[in-house]
């Protein structure tokens, strides 16, 4: 639907009637255009090629997860009965009718990146994915076989259908090859026959190099040469690989369930064996071969994925990493750099007490957040710590640290959220330990995901007793902090201090609290609270007063903010979103939006920080959220949004989201049409606002203004060939 349509008046009050569906986008449908801007990334001439091998390898892993988990729901819905519209008046059956439509047209897309940029690429650069087997030398082919003989075949299990063998259940996302054999004794009948390919056997293997390009050949091609050696008394007539999505969204009646961690880890299991929502099979797939497969899973044509290349792009990532590729990725980021408030030669309590510490992840180390739960554990004087925790990474040193803790004898709470999807599995054995460990486990809240960020640990003092809070935006794993921008704020401010022991009663003992200092919660009063922020600059804005809202966060689909926005557009308030994912706000409605920006900024990093500005007349306020602005953080998470009150912290926060409203290498900005495209920037010097925080956080020195900073000599500008 065009964006400039004539302004929808209410009748009868003449007002304009800001929750017209025609002002809306389609959640899954801007979902797709946000992985589209990752396939951007991998197209753009100034990325360098194997960091191209990373987005599109990044597209792939993201349009699986859509499918087992958007994709699937519409499904659920339709089977259901469910015809209530969404966001943008649209019903199940639209939404899903229109993403199919999407996702072949992007998925074309995927393999024309792949085949006639990457693979071309990779070959002026020495490397070359082999296509077909049959093309390899005979010393390459007895390579390939012998290591098939060694390392492939004793893993494998070759699985034939016949009469008293039925058709094998094929897990999610796992790469198969399928094939129709023939008993030798029998000239007329056909029989399938499949393998699945192993993940415990590397995906990518390297043949010998021989005549000065480096040769890289998939498993399932090794496996497909030597399929014969597998079916010994059949004929192989042909073999495909294949892949089957399904249905992976955990549907758990918290009601009835009696202990919920075995309820999870029962649907855990159930996970794998999901309906059938797509089949991704090779170009060139046998006809009868597929019928089989598509009678066997029960999918539609439609939701049969013909390939134009190797199954599973997710690959690419390990191609990424082979060695002797340095000078083909990004440049002049190395490590997080230590934040100057936080030396690690210095007691990291003693350095919170002189004042509030703001960190900007992945350009900050991480370390301290790490340190200040590990010097807690060890501390005498630390009485309790209390945590919560949403995703942990796999060999978590915080986990350890909240172990060690109890051991210690100290008062251990943490709230492990179990139905972090995906990571429940994960989850389940981390709270398992720290109950073993002494610790207090808490699995979260009925009925909500508990996706706030925040740690207290309680310590005696000389003058009595202190609290010390960590709150963040993003995750406790030390690994994504490494990937994802985040911020994350120590302080032991009485007033965050008493919120933060209110929070975690709340949590163990659904006890509110009859007033909040500081924080904002969720799924209580924190739309209430954005609404008020929002309508509050829409009425500085009537009354000629200064007006001006800037929020990022990763998306943006709940209708009462967006609705709210839009009047605050219609007043004169200035609004620019900065919304990595999914947003479906409208620009340039006249009357309603025409003061709204937005962009998009997909680079090296994944942007994950909730930061919002409102100008509030002339006295701003500053905040930062683990909550993005959609429906289910509003209402169905426990969710923290803080303030950020000391001028050298909002200093801090505002050069992050000025520098991103200037970035036009990464930033993707919103047409009327509710398309991105790159900014254009002729003439100008290039911005790129990820490079700029990392060079600021390794010279450890106040932000410069952009103009200084070393981004902007020549060699820069040829790397990215400006």
């Amino acid at each position: 639907m065009a964006a400039k349509k004539k302004t929808e008046l209410n009748e009868k009050s003449g007002k304009i009637n800001f929750y017209n569906d025609s002002y809306y986008i389609n959640r899954e449908l801007s979902w797709l255009q946000f992985n589209a801007r990752c396939l951007s990334e991998a197209k753009d001439k100034a990325t360098p090629l194997f960091e191209k091998l990373k987005f599109l390898s990044i597209t792939a892993s993201n349009l699986d997860e859509f499918f087992m988990v958007r994709v699937a729901s519409l499904k659920d819905m339709i089977h259901a009965g469910y015809k209530k519209p969404d966001i943008a008046g649209m019903t199940p059956k639209e939404q899903l009718s229109a993403v199919t439509a999407a996702v072949h047209e992007f998925v074309n897309k995927q393999y024309e990146v792949y085949n006639r940029l990457l693979l071309p690429g990779l070959l002026e650069n020495g490397v070359e994915l082999v296509k077909d087997y049959k093309a390899l030398n005979a010393e390459e082919a007895e390579y390939i076989d012998r290591y098939f003989d060694d390392f492939v075949y004793p893993v494998l299990t070759p699985m034939a259908v016949d009469s008293s063998r039925p058709f094998p259940l094929i897990r999610n996302k796992t790469l198969n090859i399928g094939a129709l054999v023939r008993g030798k004794d029998n000239d007329a009948d056909l029989d399938f026959a499949m393998v699945q390919v192993p993940s415990v056997i590397p995906r990518i293997m390297e043949i010998p190099e021989a005549s000065g390009v480096r040769k890289i050949i998939l498993l399932e091609k090794i496996i497909e040469r030597n399929i014969h050696k597998l079916f010994l008394n059949y004929d192989i007539v042909c073999c495909y690989p294949f892949r089957v999505g399904r249905n992976a969204d955990l549907s758990i009646d918290e009601e009835e369930a009696e202990d919920l961690l075995k309820e999870i880890e029962k649907q855990l299991k159930r996970r794998q064996w999901g309906q059938a929502i797509r089949l991704e099979v090779e170009k060139g797939f046998d006809k009868r071969l597929l019928k089989i497969l598509v009678d066997e899973l029960g999918v539609e044509d439609k939701e049969i994925y013909t390939i134009d290349g190797p199954l599973d792009l997710t690959f690419l990532m390990k191609l990424y990493g082979i060695d002797g590729f340095d000078y083909l990725k990004e440049h002049g980021y190395n490590s997080p750099a230590p934040s100057p408030q936080l030396p690690a030669d210095r007691d990291i309590f003693e350095c919170i007490r002189e004042g509030d510490i703001l960190m900007h992840h992945p350009y900050e180390s991480f370390d301290p957040v790490v340190r200040f739960v590990e010097t807690a554990a060890s501390d005498p004087d630390v009485l309790a710590i209390k945590q919560t925790l949403y995703r942990v990474s796999g060999n978590s040193p915080i986990i350890a640290a909240l172990a060690k803790a109890a051991d210690n004898g100290k008062q251990v709470s943490v709230l492990v959220e179990l139905k972090a999807r995906f990571d429940e599995e994960n989850n389940i054995v981390w709270a398992r330990m720290l109950e073993k460990a002494g610790c207090h486990v808490i699995y979260g809240l009925k009925g909500l995901k508990t996706h706030s960020k925040i740690t207290l640990v309680v310590r005696k003092e000389e003058d009595g007793i202190r609290r010390y809070v960590h709150l963040a935006t993003g995750n406790y794993n030390d690994s994504t902090a490494k990937l994802y921008t985040d911020v994350g704020m120590f302080t032991c401010a009485e007033a965050y201090g008493e919120d933060a022991t209110a929070v975690f009663n709340m949590l163990s003992g659904y006890s509110e609290p009859v007033a909040w200092n500081k924080l904002t919660i969720a799924p209580l009063w924190l739309k209430d609270r954005i609404l008020y922020l929002i309508h509050r600059e829409t009425e500085h804005a009537r009354n000629g007063e200064p007006a001006h809202i800037v929020a990022k966060m990763n998306s943006i689909c709940h209708k009462d903010v967006i609705a709210a926005l839009y009047e605050a557009s219609s007043a004169g308030v200035k609004i620019d979103l900065i919304v990595r994912g999914i947003c479906c706000l409208r620009v340039g409605i006249p009357g309603v939006s025409e003061n709204i920006t937005v962009r998009s900024i997909v680079g090296n990093f994944l942007e994950h920080s909730r930061i919002f500005y409102f100008e509030n007349g002339g006295s701003p306020e500053y905040y930062a959220s683990s909550a993005d602005w959609m429906p289910r953080n509003l209402e169905r998470r426990v969710e923290i949004m803080f303030p950020v009150e000391d001028s050298a912290l909002r200093e801090k926060l505002w050069h992050i989201l000025d520098l991103e409203l200037k970035d036009n290498t990464k930033a993707h900005l919103m047409n009327e049409k509710g398309e991105y495209i790159k900014i254009n920037r002729r003439g100008k010097d290039a911005v790129n606002s990820q490079k700029i925080f990392g060079v600021e956080a390794t010279e450890l020195g106040k932000p410069k203004d952009i103009s200084e900073s070393r981004v902007f000599e020549p060699e820069y500008r040829d790397y990215h060939g400006l």
